[in-house]
């Protein structure tokens, strides 16, 4: 009730008035009132209440106005502070000495100097706050004072300036009608303002270019001295082909007086004063240099020759300058010239005798290549001529120390057939190396089990170690490597025979050492070493440092095959010695890729045990001697042989008796160009899969997988009869 008679928005002395008018009007009513109940009394304690009110409340407006009284004073003590700030702040920037301009974040001009833009005076009444950014580049850019670059508009100017207020940082100079200068610098502020300082730079470009201009002249002295210690001569040409630059030595070589070079002159007048005494060389026109000189295009360097007298020769070029100019060299070249005729006619004589002198090398590696084919061929017939009858003497001898009785001729027998041997083994030998120095060598790379190899090496050489008191030693290892079965065998024999041929006491021992991806095959022995100086020529045929060695130990040929065999397979080769220690010998070789090597091929059975009696066996030899040793040998067996020269013959022999073989034996190479391998087909084609054997004196593994094809045993000349016999063994079982 109290609030709706107090308007809250008078004032409070206002208020205290209506308050204290209520109270009275209360006070007056109590005391004309005769209520028994109370009513008066009531009144009285709201209008107390109201007083207390009131108070609180006059309380309370009376500190928001102290409050509100300080702010005030506050906010006024403010404004003058930051109108001392502005009035400072316009004055610091006016005492910058450059034109200074801010622009606000949204690049509206919040505040300038009185140097910023007064060298615009057409627009510099325009410049004051508020001015939008781009207005004001526009109008900076149609200012009468504002000198703008050779080819360029206002538009242009006014873009590339929009352009540049996109950078953080911009610095740019800027020409004025006078010759006058001004640097224009932009800066970003942190709240995305834009501060512009405009600094006048005339007295600095004047400066500059006072000293350009020195340095130009300092730079023409130069180059003026420079042309004439040329030993060139030069001649300089300005966009409109007048001459602008030339040295005496132009004139020199031109033949020309110097009066006849004038600054200005054209070059086709130049041209004519010299064209009498010139003549263009090597194929090049006139028309060709008249129109390079015109052209107006960029022009790539034109280089060409004119003759000069009887003799001499002068090298040009020509080479334009950018501003569309341009440069005449001459270059004295006759010297050059003569020894290029000099040289060619050298050249032409050399050529000529390296011509004849290729068709002699020609010729005689020809001749070369012939007799390395004719020696090859000789050496292939010659081996198979020598084992024929090596093959016949050795069964020959054979037969003889089965049927002798006496001791003494037994002995003499059994001395004949290891003198054979030792031919066998001489001859083999020679045919190794012989195959290996004409690189007619065939490898057939398998993957070998190094643990069957070493086994059958150590089945062989021991007997023959403990003979001679050694200890003979073979550590086994499951390596499986790739190399030529064939070739690996005959390395690995080689070096171990070595090695107990030459150890007198002690032992020989052979192991392998894996290496990664390689293994380091090794024989060592506790010989008398080789010394160092001697270490090359043991691989050298027929060279055997034991004087004391007899023919039957050897004659040299086996280190040397050792040492080709490893250069075709690629098995690195080392020696090292020890003169009174020993030596070892090691072949390096590469591990198989392959998942296992194949199981080595059992050794042959000598098949003693096995009866031969009225067994029939089909011999196929065109050789008479060796057919007839083979007949005796097999005969001695208590084997029914059939002779025959030629698989026709076989055929009608067995026709004849009407009886299918038991066995057949053939040798490789038969009369007429026959084969055994096609023999032995058609005999099997008569009378089906009869165990056949193939003897040859070619050791090329394609007749060997040839054999492995026909499922023949394939044995080589001269025949071992303990293989032959073992063959037999195996067939008739």
């Amino acid at each position: 009730m109290v609030h709706e008679l107090i308007d809250p928005s008078d004032p409070p002395e206002r208020q205290n008035q209506k308050l204290l008018k209520i109270v009275e009007t209360l006070m007056r009513r109590a005391e004309q009132s005769s209520d028994a109940s109370g009513e008066a009394y009531a009144q009285f304690q709201r209008a107390v209440m109201l007083e207390e009110e009131v108070r609180v409340r006059t309380r309370e407006l009376e500190h928001a106005l102290d409050l509100l009284n300080e702010s005030n004073a506050r906010l006024a003590l403010a404004n003058a502070e930051t109108e001392a700030a502005r009035a400072n702040l316009a004055n610091a920037i006016e005492t910058v000495q450059e034109g200074f301009a801010l622009f606000d974040a949204q690049d509206v001009l919040v505040m300038c100097n009185t140097r910023f833009g007064k060298h615009l005076a057409d627009i510099y009444h325009l410049l004051r706050p508020g001015l939008k950014f781009a207005d004001y580049v526009n109008l900076v850019a149609t200012s009468a004072h504002l000198a703008l670059p050779e080819g360029e508009t206002a538009a242009g100017w006014e873009a590339y300036r929009i352009a540049r207020h996109k950078d953080d940082h911009a610095v740019f100079n800027v020409m004025m009608a006078g010759n006058s200068w001004l640097q224009v610098s932009e800066h970003r502020t942190p709240d995305g303002g834009t501060v512009i300082l405009q600094t006048d730079i005339t007295d600095m470009m004047r400066l500059e270019r006072q000293e350009r201009e020195r340095l130009l002249d300092d730079q023409s002295r130069v180059i003026k001295a420079t042309l004439e210690h040329l030993d060139q001569g030069v001649c300089i040409f300005d966009a409109q082909n007048r001459l602008v630059g030339w040295n005496r030595r132009a004139g020199e070589l031109l033949s020309m007086p110097a009066g006849k070079f004038q600054l200005g002159m054209f070059f086709a007048t130049l041209y004519r004063q010299a064209a009498g005494s010139i003549r263009i060389l090597g194929g090049t026109r006139l028309e060709e240099i008249e129109a390079w000189v015109a052209s107006s295009a960029k022009r790539a360097p034109l280089s060409f020759e004119i003759g000069m007298g009887r003799d001499r020769i002068l090298a040009v070029f020509a080479q334009q300058m950018p501003d569309k100019g341009f440069v005449i060299s001459f270059t004295d070249v006759t010297a050059e010239r003569a020894a290029v005729r000099t040289i060619s006619q050298v050249n032409e004589t050399l050529e000529q005798r390296v011509a004849e002198r290729t068709l002699e090398l020609e010729d005689a590696l020809s001749e070369a290549e012939r007799a390395n084919a004719s020696k090859s061929r000789f050496v292939a017939a010659a081996s198979h001529d020598l084992l024929q009858p090596l093959s016949a003497a050795k069964l020959y001898v054979g037969s003889l120390e089965d049927d002798l009785q006496d001791p003494g001729f037994r002995d003499r027998a059994a001395k004949a057939g290891n003198a054979l041997v030792a031919v066998e083994r001489i001859l083999g030998a020679l045919l190794d190396i012989s195959k290996l120095d004409s690189g007619l060598a065939a490898i057939d790379r398998t993957a070998i089990s190094l643990s069957g190899m070493l086994d059958q090496l150590k089945d062989e050489l021991e007997p023959v170690a403990r003979l001679k008191g050694l200890e003979f030693r073979v550590v086994r290892s499951g390596a499986v490597v790739e190399s030529d079965s064939a070739y690996l065998r005959r390395i690995l024999q080689n070096l171990a025979s070595n090695a107990v041929r030459y150890t007198d006491s002690g032992k020989v021992l052979i192991g392998v050492r894996q290496r990664r991806s390689r293994v380091l095959l090794e024989v060592r022995d506790t010989g008398p070493g080789i010394p160092t100086e001697h270490q090359d020529r043991v691989f050298q045929e027929f060279q055997r440092l034991n004087a004391k060695a007899s023919p039957s130990d050897g004659m040299g040929l086996g280190l040397a095959i050792v040492e080709r065999a490893c250069r075709l397979l690629k098995h690195p080769l080392n020696l090292t010695s020890e003169v009174g220690r020993g030596t070892c010998f090691s072949v390096e070789l590469p591990l198989s890729t392959a998942a296992r090597a194949p199981s080595p091929l059992p050794a042959p059975a000598t098949g003693a045990a096995v009866p031969f009696e009225n067994r029939i066996v089909v011999l196929i030899e065109n050789d008479a001697g060796l057919r007839a040793a083979l007949e005796i040998t097999l005969d001695s067996w208590g084997l029914n042989a059939l002779p025959c020269a030629s698989c026709a013959e076989a055929s009608a022999l067995l026709q004849e008796i009407d009886i299918g073989p038991d066995a057949i034996i053939a040798d490789y190479q038969l009369d007429d160009g026959a084969l055994g391998t096609d023999a032995i087909a058609a005999l099997r084609a008569q009378h089906g899969q009869v165990p056949a054997c193939l003897v040859t004196a070619n050791r090329s593994p394609d007749l060997a997988a040839a054999c492995a094809r026909l499922n023949a045993v394939l044995l080589h000349k001269p025949i071992d009869t303990g293989e032959l016999r073992g063959f037999l063994g195996r067939a008739l079982t």
